[in-house]
């Protein structure tokens, strides 16, 4: 929770000065070209590879499987999203690269390595 709190502090800091540098270096209005641009791709990939991650999950849902893996795909493409539509040239890179299926399995890692700690530690308790 406290690496959230830093996150949530120094990665917009991070985004602002990049957005100035930008608009000083390129111009502002290349600049805001760049922002919608990222923008409206960022939505179209999410729509696309959400679609897909959906359809997989109900094939896998049909014959008796766990969408576990689905699940996960399903998370990483909603905070991707969510990033490429923040402006910002941090936030946008991580998006891109929580939307594209390779770059996107060291984030499921992670992911999945946090909810076993926390299955371990007894903060979420599975009962059958």
């Amino acid at each position: 929770m406290r690496y959230l709190a830093l996150l949530i502090i120094v990665i917009p800091a991070i985004d602002i000065g990049f957005l100035l540098l930008s608009g000083k270096t390129i111009g502002v209005l290349p600049t805001i070209a760049f922002i919608i641009l990222t923008g409206v791709a960022g939505a179209y990939l999410a729509k696309r590879e959400g679609l897909q991650t959906i359809k997989r999950a109900q094939e896998q849902l049909a014959y008796g499987q766990l969408p576990g893996e689905s699940v996960l795909d399903g998370i990483c493409i909603l905070i991707g999203a969510t990033l490429l539509l923040t402006p910002g040239f941090v936030t946008d890179l991580i998006g891109f690269l929580l939307l594209f299926p390779p770059s996107r399995k060291p984030f499921k890692f992670l992911m999945i390595k946090a909810l076993q700690r926390k299955i371990q530690t007894g903060n979420i308790k599975i009962i059958k």
